[in-house]
C-alpha cells in the first residue's frame, strides 16, 4: 500500500465560525485572519494505491460553481485535483473508488464536473462510496445545513448508477488495512478512515479535527449540527489517538498534512506536525 497526499488548493471561512465559542484573541494565534475576519483552509484529499485499487478520499471544491458562489470562498493556491494526481503519476480515470467522507460542498464538489449542460461523474471509472443514512440526511437538508448540501454535488452520483452504500458500522472493514469509523456530532454518519499504513495507524480526520489548532476540546465549529456531540467525540478519540498513536491526517489544516497528539496537564495538545511523505 502507497499512500499520497493530493492537494486540491485553498478556501476561506470566517475564522469566528470554525473555532465557535472561542475568542478570536486566542484562536488568531494559530489560525491568523485577514482583515475580513477569513482564515485559509486547505482542501486536502488522500489517495490509496494498494493492488489494483486506488482510492480517493474526499475531491475538494471542485470548479463547476459558478463565480458568484466560488467567490463567498476566496478560492486560492495553484493546486488542483487534476494537477495534484498527474504529479503523483495518475489520472482521474484510474481512480477506482471515490470514498466521501461527507457530502458538504467542500468534501465532494470535485466529484461531479459539468459538460455542457449535462453534469458528470469526474471519476468515470470509479464507484461512488457514502452510506445510507448520511445520504438520506444530505438529500433532505434541515435548514441549517442546506446550504452545504448542493443538490448538483449529490444527486449526479445516484444518477449515474456509480454510488454504493456502506454500512453504518464502526470497525468495518472497507479494504484489505482500511476501516471505518463514524461521527455525527458534525454532520449525520460522517466517515473517517482508518488505515494500517507501515506498522502505523493513519485516521483520515475529515470535519472532526479540521487543523491542529482545533486540537483542545472546546474548539469546536459553529458549523456543527450537534456540538456536545462533537466534544464527546472528540474528547474520547483523541485520548485513544494519545495513547495508541495515532496520526492524524488533517483535511483542513492550511500548514500540517499529519500530526499526533499527547496527554498533558492541560489535557490532550499537539505533539508533533508532520508531512504524510515523512513515514
Amino acid at each position: 500500500m502507497n499512500l499520497h497526499t493530493i492537494e486540491t488548493g485553498f478556501f476561506k471561512l470566517d475564522g469566528g465560525a470554525m473555532f465557535g465559542v472561542v475568542p478570536k484573541s486566542i484562536w488568531q494565534r494559530t489560525n491568523p485572519a485577514d482583515d475580513n475576519n477569513m482564515c485559509t483552509w486547505a482542501m486536502r484529499c488522500l489517495l490509496i494505491e494498494d493492488g489494483e485499487r486506488l482510492i480517493l478520499i474526499d475531491t475538494g471544491i471542485g470548479n463547476k460553481q459558478d463565480s458568484k458562489f466560488l467567490g463567498h470562498y476566496y478560492l486560492h493556491g495553484n493546486d488542483t485535483l487534476d494537477k495534484s494526481l498527474a504529479a503523483k503519476g495518475f489520472h482521474r480515470d484510474d481512480i477506482t473508488d471515490v470514498f466521501l467522507t461527507h457530502l458538504h460542498f467542500d468534501h465532494c464538489g470535485g466529484a461531479i464536473v459539468r459538460n455542457g449542460d449535462q453534469l458528470l461523474p469526474a471519476f468515470k471509472n470509479a464507484t461512488y462510496w457514502s452510506n445510507g443514512k448520511h445520504w438520506n440526511w444530505a438529500v433532505h437538508p434541515n435548514a441549517r445545513e442546506k446550504a452545504s448540501f448542493l443538490t448538483e454535488n449529490i444527486l449526479p452520483i445516484q444518477e449515474s448508477g456509480q454510488l454504493q452504500f456502506v454500512d453504518e458500522r464502526d470497525g468495518l472493514a472497507f479494504h484489505e488495512g482500511i476501516s471505518l469509523r463514524f461521527a455525527y456530532g458534525h454532520t449525520e454518519a460522517m466517515m473517517l478512515p482508518q488505515i494500517q499504513y507501515k506498522n502505523k495507524t493513519i485516521v483520515y480526520m475529515a470535519d472532526l479535527l479540521p487543523s491542529v489548532g482545533h486540537i483542545p476540546l472546546p474548539y469546536v465549529m459553529s458549523y456543527d449540527m450537534f456540538p456536545l456531540r462533537t466534544l464527546t467525540e472528540k474528547k474520547s478519540f483523541l485520548e485513544e489517538a494519545a495513547s495508541q498513536e495515532y496520526i492524524l491526517y488533517l483535511e483542513h489544516d492550511p500548514v500540517n498534512e499529519c500530526c499526533t497528539v499527547m496527554q498533558t496537564e492541560k489535557g490532550i495538545r499537539l505533539q508533533h506536525a508532520f508531512p504524510l511523505s515523512s513515514l
